[in-house]
C-alpha cells in the first residue's frame, strides 16, 4: 500500500488516524497488508507549511517516506478533467516526472530494475 500525504496540516492528523486503521486491518482482516511507503504530494518549496510537514512526516516515519516527494503542478488537476494520465496530458511536467521517479524508485526498492543510483532521478 502507498499512502499518499499532502503537505498540509490536517493531513498528518489523518495519517495517524489512518496507520491505526492500518493495524487493525493487519491484526484481524489481512495480516498480509504491507505499507510500502508515503508518498509526500502537493508540494510547494514556497510555502513553510509544505517544508514542515515534509520535516515532521521523515522525522517520524524516516524509512517509510518515499524520496520522491510530488510537486503542486496545474498539470496534474487538469489531466482528470480531460479524462486522460498526466502522462499523456504533459509527460514533460513537473508532476508527470515526480511520478515517473516513483515508478523508477519502486522497482529499484524491489530490486526489478538495475537502474543505477544516479540513473534514477528524472529532472
Amino acid at each position: 500500500m502507498i499512502i499518499p500525504v499532502q503537505c498540509e496540516y490536517f493531513a498528518l492528523e489523518g495519517l495517524g488516524k489512518l496507520l491505526n486503521t492500518i493495524k487493525i486491518v493487519q491484526r484481524s482482516i489481512n495480516t498480509k497488508l504491507e505499507i510500502e511507503g508515503l508518498l509526500l504530494t502537493m508540494y510547494d518549496s514556497r510555502l513553510r507549511l509544505s517544508n514542515q510537514v515534509v520535516e515532521e512526516v521523515k522525522l517520524h516515519f524516516q524509512q517509510l517516506v518515499f524520496d520522491t516527494i510530488i510537486k503542486r503542478n496545474t498539470t496534474l488537476s487538469e489531466a482528470p478533467s480531460f479524462g486522460i494520465p498526466v502522462l499523456e496530458h504533459d509527460a514533460t511536467a513537473s508532476g508527470s516526472l515526480g511520478y515517473l521517479n516513483l515508478a523508477r524508485e519502486l522497482l529499484q526498492k524491489n530490486g526489478m530494475t538495475k537502474i543505477s543510483e544516479e540513473e534514477r532521478i528524472i529532472q
